[in-house]
């Protein structure tokens, strides 16, 4: 349809910017939207190597965050870094320059800073094959709560351009470091498992009571985070390959241990993708202002379903509690 017809036309950011914001408002599908949004971010990354010119080693280049997942919402920020081949400071200085003009590039195309500076113009996400498997090391071996939100950061990492397997070797470096250290799992459960509810007790709504999101919910924290956090430990803790939350709980399914438990939650998911898609076409806020959704517009059966959904991602990560629990018990 329109992911491929265009592409050769148009090189400049700001004319992928406005091909983006012509497009986007037809797109009613969330594996169409995603794939919309792939599109669009190898458009950018096309521009920015002819600017750059030809680049001194294999690399890959890999988005993470909801773009890693492939479950960005219409409007997304910045999660993105690169691993190349060759140690050295020729090759760090042109691929630092490299992740400078991608994220710049990825702003003018409509896809903000991100706020963390989780982009490839950051020497933390920017770094040859070698000290990123230090820095991961480093990672796993350290206690503090950056440290491990780093690593979840990471290990929702897809390539979208380059060198796949680079991507996949480092992630082997964390599977391997969680088989002879399994309290890791009971560490990222700690950083995870505290999640804004959106349902109470009395199975009412607690929506915001003040500020300028008062009668929302956090649909981002209240909804997704809790699914997408018990899936991802899930998927760590049985060397799970998946990067989307979907194909994670699919990937999961296959064991026997949770074939007769996370199918329902997968459908739930599914729901949740469509309800943020439909609910967000009728909105025109900023990146900050969409992960909230008023309340109010929703009518009889949207508010019951929704409460479901919700309650469900509380259930799910209970029930992935109790499993990493229950495995530190042993």
């Amino acid at each position: 349809m329109l992911l491929h017809d265009w592409k050769c036309f148009f090189m400049s950011y700001t004319e992928i910017k406005q091909w983006r914001d012509s497009q986007i408002e037809k797109i009613n599908d969330s594996n169409e939207l995603n794939a919309f949004h792939d599109s669009l971010m190898k458009r950018v990354f096309d521009s920015a190597q002819k600017k750059m010119g030809r680049p001194p080693c294999n690399y890959a280049w890999f988005v993470m965050g909801s773009a890693g997942r492939y479950e960005q919402a219409i409007i997304s920020d910045q999660d993105h870094g690169i691993v190349y081949e060759q140690d050295g400071e020729e090759y760090a200085a042109y691929f630092i320059a490299f992740g400078k003009e991608l994220a710049f590039g990825l702003n003018e195309a409509g896809y903000p800073y991100c706020d963390g500076k989780v982009m490839s113009s950051n020497p933390v996400w920017c770094k040859s094959r070698v000290s990123w498997a230090q820095q991961l090391r480093g990672w796993l071996n350290e206690r503090s709560f950056e440290s491990l939100r780093y690593l979840l950061i990471f290990y929702d990492a897809r390539a979208l351009e380059g060198e796949r397997e680079y991507l996949l070797q480092l992630k082997e470096t964390v599977h391997d470091t969680i088989k002879n250290k399994p309290e890791l799992l009971e560490r990222f459960l700690e950083n995870t498992i505290h999640t804004k509810k959106a349902v109470g007790f009395f199975h009412q709504f607690l929506p915001e009571t003040h500020g300028s999101h008062a009668g929302s919910i956090d649909i981002k924290q209240s909804g997704f985070l809790p699914y997408v956090n018990a899936v991802r430990l899930l998927a760590l803790k049985e060397n799970v390959e998946e990067v989307s939350t979907l194909s994670r709980m699919e990937a999961l399914s296959q064991l026997p241990k949770y074939s007769h438990n996370l199918l329902a939650y997968k459908s739930e998911f599914e729901k949740l993708l469509h309800y943020r898609l439909l609910f967000h076409k009728t909105m025109k806020e900023s990146y900050d202002d969409i992960h909230y959704l008023n309340i109010k517009g929703l009518n009889k059966n949207e508010r019951k379903e929704l409460k479901q959904i919700l309650k469900s991602g509380q259930k799910l990560q209970e029930y992935t509690q109790s499993i990493i629990k229950g495995l530190m018990s042993k």
